[in-house]
Parts: structure tokens; C-alpha cells; sequence
């Protein structure tokens, strides 16, 4: 069936399509809210990214867990329209001159911990619902969608807190995860039914959580994929945490420019959905995974760089580039880790490699806080762009240990 008529995708599409709006306009409002309502420097507006992924990376191996052994479908739902009251509550606290930073705090780590759960559901529900010769453009059609999203939803978002207070603007993102959820509830019920033999034969948390990490440890392809995104997290993690206040205190940008500079972004990841077969085809899987780690890594030097002059156009160029790299290098990653993966241990192996992908960005966002609380922040970017660059440049050595993906790539 042409993807184009396959009607699970296609909710999957309009679900990624959704929400990326409304995801953006919040990662643009919850650092200006802190700053506005709670006078946030870089230490706290660092903490508060940390805080986003902290909790999940902490919770991944039950995430995985669960997963594999619970209805999919149900999980999706749960997860997606628990977000209303949670994003929800910090628009009623601000508006009650109510908000506090535990209050913050609690609303990043719990939202960060929903969507980490949603996203690896996400990924183990996609092999399930389109045959493995059609992951690799599936993939590209999900991540088409979330990049029209993203165009709109900065450029969005800069224009709501423009006109109104950051707070109200969060409303979008609830009502963004009222229609991802309706649409969830749309999708086939062979999600709801078990690919694994936790019933038959039961598993203590232990023995399953052994189960995924044995995987990782014969392929591969899924440890340099930790390795390589780990560094490259570990700096982009400081430079994303830092990246708002300097951009509003040093750059001086006004917030038609910085939703502007998000949405480039967006075009670069569009760039990046269009280009990504034809790339992976006439490099090779390995080679495009190496050369797009390589420059999603350089690309953050021009982030400094535009504190020499001319900030708001290098900062769109880093966005361009950064997006268009970064996203052949996530469609290819996933393709090949749901080729590899058996599929009832598929959400063991997604919630693993999260974690260890993510864990670098809260060490990340919190040592560059601090380190820029006492150095300043333009010379903690560019240590964070040395980082995330030698991370990248693992991939190339030595050369035999991407065979894996090359493997990957030659499944149907």
C-alpha cells in the first residue's frame, strides 16, 4: 500500500504535524516565563532545560519496560492528554501572580518525563503498524511532519509572547495534545495486543531490563550511535540551555527574530526530510550518518561566532545547518535501530539509548550554567561546539565498527 493511503501513518503524520506546533511555541515560552515572572539567570535558565529530560533519563529502563509489555495504543493516549493539566497549571499560577520556581521545576520534569515516554512508544509502535521495507520512508514522512510544525510553531509562538504574556501562549501546547490524543485513540487495536512472551513467560523487571541491554551490546550500530550523540548532547545540551538568555541579554534580539531563528531551524529540518533518501542512498547509511554527525557538530562554532557581528543572520545559518544535519542523521539512526531490533524488545532498546542520549543534555545544561555564571557565556560555547565536534568525529574511527549499519541498510 502507498504510504500516502496508509491510514495509521497518516494519523501518525497529523499527530507529529500537531503537536511539534505546539511543543515549539513552549520550548520559546518557558524560558521567557522564567525570566520574566521569575528574573532567571543562566544558572536558572539552565536548570530549568535540565529538568526537561533529567527525570526521563532517571525513569528510562521502567519507560522501556513498560513499553514492550503495556497496550500501546492506551499508553499513547494516557501520556499525550495528561500534558493539559500539567502545561496547563503554569498558565493559571502565572496569571494568579502564584508562580514559583518548584512549581517550574515540577511542570518541565514531569512534561519531559511524558514525552520521553510518548516518544519511545512512538518509535516501537512504527514498526508495527508499516512493513520494515517502508521504516525508512516512514520515518521521513514523520519527520516531514514535525518540520511543518516547527516552521509554524516558533514563528507562532515569537508572535504570541510578543503580544500577550508567555504564560497564555502555553495554552496552544494543551490544546495541541487534546487533538494528538483523540488522534492517538484513532489507531488500529493490534497496538493494544503484546508482541512479547511477558504473559507466557514472565519476566522480573531485572531479567527484561537484561534482556534489551544484551542487544546493545552485540550491535554495533547501537553503541557508536551512543557514543557519538552522547558528545554531541553533552555540547549541545550546554549551548541549547544558554542559547535564549544569550540571544535576549548579549545578542539583544527582539522576539520576532528569535522565533524567526527557531523557525530556521525548521527549514533546515525540512531541507533535511527532502534530501535524506537521496543522501543515505548515494552515500551509504554509514557515510551519511558520519558526514551529517560531523557538520550537526561544527555547526554549533557559529553560534559564538555570532557575537563577533551580524548575530541574527549567523544564528539562522547554525539553524539551517544544524537542522538539515541533524535530521538525516535521526531518520537514518532510527531506521537502522528498528531494522536490527527484535520487535518485543524494541522499547527496551529505544528507552536505553534515550537515556544515554539525553543523560548528557541536563550534565551538559548544568555545567555550562555554572561555568558561565563565572566565565561568561561566550567562551563556554565555544568549549560546548569542542565537545559536541569530537563527539561527532568518534564515528570515524576506526571505520569497521559502522558495518552494522551498512547491514541495516541493505534489508529491504
Amino acid at each position: 500500500m502507498p504510504l500516502r493511503r496508509h491510514r495509521p501513518l497518516l494519523l501518525l503524520v497529523i499527530e507529529q504535524l500537531t503537536s511539534s506546533v505546539g511543543r515549539q511555541v513552549t520550548a520559546l515560552a518557558l524560558p521567557l516565563l522564567a525570566i520574566a515572572h521569575l528574573n532567571a539567570g543562566p544558572l536558572g535558565a539552565s536548570t530549568l532545560m535540565a529538568m526537561t529530560y533529567l527525570p526521563a533519563v532517571v525513569l528510562s529502563p521502567l519507560i522501556g519496560v513498560a513499553v514492550d509489555r503495556t497496550r500501546l495504543r492506551r499508553l499513547l493516549v494516557t501520556t499525550t492528554w495528561a500534558q493539559v493539566p500539567v502545561i496547563g497549571s503554569l498558565t493559571l499560577a502565572a496569571a494568579s501572580d502564584g508562580l514559583t520556581w518548584p512549581h517550574l521545576l515540577a511542570v518541565a520534569a514531569v512534561s519531559g518525563t511524558l514525552n520521553s515516554t510518548q516518544s519511545v512508544a512512538l518509535q516501537s509502535c512504527l514498526p508495527r503498524v508499516v512493513p520494515s521495507e517502508q521504516l525508512l520512508p516512514a520515518n521521513t514522512s514523520l519527520a516531514g511532519a514535525r518540520t511543518i510544525g516547527l516552521i509554524g510553531g516558533p514563528a507562532l509562538g515569537g508572535i504570541l509572547i510578543g503580544i500577550i504574556d508567555p504564560a497564555p501562549a502555553l495554552l496552544v501546547e494543551c490544546v495541541a495534545y487534546v487533538i494528538g490524543g483523540g488522534l492517538f485513540l484513532a489507531l488500529p487495536m493490534v497496538l493494544n495486543r503484546s508482541v512479547n512472551d511477558a504473559d507466557a513467560n514472565p519476566k522480573s523487571r531485572i531479567d527484561a531490563l537484561r534482556e534489551g541491554l544484551t542487544v546493545i551490546r552485540r550491535e554495533t550500530l547501537l553503541r557508536r550511535q551512543a557514543l557519538a550523540a552522547a558528545g554531541l548532547n553533552l555540547g549541545g545540551g550546554a549551548g541549547s540551555g544558554l542559547f535564549i538568555l544569550y540571544a535576549d541579554q548579549q545578542l539583544r534580539l527582539p522576539t520576532w527574530q528569535l522565533g524567526t531563528v527557531y523557525a530556521a531551524y525548521a527549514v533546515g529540518m525540512g531541507t533535511g526530510v527532502l534530501v535524506a533518501t537521496a543522501a543515505t542512498r548515494a552515500l551509504g547509511m554509514a557515510r551519511a550518518i558520519q558526514v551529517c554527525a560531523l557538520g550537526a557538530g561544527a555547526a554549533l562554532f557559529l553560534i559564538p561566532a555570532a557575537s563577533l557581528g551580524l548575530a541574527f543572520p549567523v544564528l539562522v545559518l547554525y539553524e539551517l545547518l544544524s537542522g538539515l544535519m541533524a535530521t538525516v542523521w535521526s531518520i537514518a539512526m532510527v531506521t537502522g535501530r528498528q531494522l536490527i531490533t527484535p520487535p518485543h524488545l524494541l522499547g527496551r532498546v529505544n528507552s536505553f539509548l534515550q537515556a544515554v542520549l539525553t543523560a548528557t543534555l541536563p550534565v551538559g545544561a548544568f555545567a555550562g550554567g555554572w561555568l558561565a555564571s563565572r566565565v561568561g557565556i561566550v567562551p563556554v560555547l565555544i568549549g560546548a561546539a569542542a565537545v559536541a565536534l569530537a563527539g561527532a568525529s568518534s564515528l570515524w574511527f576506526p571505520r569497521d565498527l559502522l558495518a552494522d549499519v551498512e547491514r541495516a541498510a541493505d534489508t529491504p
